[in-house]
């Protein structure tokens, strides 16, 4: 099988994907474009995802030759050694010139995690019904989205439901930790590609420095993506007068045991609802990227949970509008208010509840072994 995962997150819910296919077909061999996890999974892994991600339409420019370099070996290889199932994972504009040529190939193509095309640029259902044999969506809206519109479509659940722990023990972690007595414990999400790192993280630790001066006591962690290099980002955390903490481990144990979340929009946002953590989402882009963006997304919500949610459950910072004064003041509100986090919480556990019950990952494997020529 062909596989590609263009994001940090489709390497987590790709290397999942490979566990539940080899669990039920051993013999199954993989090869394509992915991260560690879906390397450590037994991917033979061409081009890595971190070479691959980017945010924003312009800023798609700065990584051009790398991504058609990619793309080309990529056709090459469907034309050479024609797997018997394309698996595409989001990354849509590079993920759908592939599955043309899969198409004209004769391999059928399984698309797993369905790219945001109920948000922004809705024609390309066009180019997806033709190029693509079947979705295996994961959120509960997606299916009717694509059965409305003549594709043959599952809903399997959110892969998220199996990776994030349904239990553990705040009190022991933050032991482990070295958290006793601290609060806020404040997670510092930054995203998972250097450019969000770049426009989002400076404006967060000078938010946490505000939050510093209101709250004493307060610990900032730092869960580090594997995309992004430790020493870089502790360059923008030197001058810094609030001691941000950088773990690399147990990301699901990091997130768990903090009081509230700066976070940037993404797949880390249905993280943090799932584990029931609080948070104030956050996003920027080019000046020309969002001017673009406005144009032509069609949905009233960039954070996932409140795209789930349909409604406003926790606050979104985006472009302007995400100031260190912003964050801290957004932050300071959830912090200090009982009643608004307990609301926060309950309706993350509504949108958790509406993910599924877990078993994503089989479901979307059981899926791949019917498509296989």
């Amino acid at each position: 099988m062909a596989m590609v995962a263009g994001e940090a997150s489709g390497d987590l819910h790709g290397a999942n994907l490979v566990k539940a296919i080899r669990h039920l077909r051993p013999d199954i061999s993989f090869a394509g474009i992915g991260g560690k996890k879906m390397e450590a999974a037994g991917v033979k892994i061409f081009v890595p995802s971190s070479d691959m991600a980017v945010v924003g339409l312009s800023e798609v420019f700065s990584r051009f030759h790398t991504i058609t370099r990619a793309l080309s070996r990529l056709k090459t290889t469907l034309k050479k050694q024609r797997p018997d199932l394309l698996i595409l994972i989001d990354y849509p504009d590079f993920n759908l010139h592939l599955a043309r040529k899969a198409k004209r190939l004769h391999i059928p193509v399984l698309y797993y995690i369905s790219p945001q095309v109920w948000a922004w640029r809705e024609g390309r259902v066009r180019k997806i019904r033709r190029r693509v044999d079947r979705m295996a969506v994961i959120l509960p809206f997606e299916e009717a989205f694509y059965r409305e519109r003549g594709m043959a479509v599952d809903y399997v659940g959110h892969p998220l439901l199996d990776a994030c722990p349904k239990e553990f023990d705040k009190k022991d972690i933050k032991s482990k930790l070295g958290l006793e007595g601290a609060y806020p414990v404040v997670g510092i999400v930054p995203g998972s590609r250097k450019e969000e790192v770049q426009n989002v993280l400076p404006v967060m630790v000078r938010a946490a420095e505000i939050l510093k001066e209101r709250f004493p006591n307060i610990r900032c962690l730092l869960p580090l993506a594997e995309t992004i290099e430790e020493e870089w980002v502790r360059s923008f955390l030197r001058n810094s007068t609030v001691k941000v903490e950088i773990q690399k481990e147990n990301i699901y144990e990091v997130l768990g045991v903090c009081d509230l979340v700066l976070i940037t929009s993404g797949t880390a946002t249905l993280e943090a609802a799932i584990m029931g953590v609080p948070m104030v989402i956050s996003y920027r882009v080019s000046p020309l990227s969002y001017w673009i963006g406005k144009r032509i997304i069609k949905v009233p919500h960039i954070g996932l949970v409140n795209l789930v949610a349909q409604d406003d459950v926790v606050p979104e910072l985006i472009q302007d509008e995400m100031t260190f004064e912003r964050l801290a003041e957004e932050a300071s509100s959830i912090l200090k208010d009982d009643r608004k986090r307990t609301r926060m919480i309950a309706a993350m556990k509504k949108v958790r509840e509406s993910l599924g019950t877990g078993g994503a990952s089989v479901r979307a494997a059981r899926i791949a072994l019917q498509m296989m020529r």
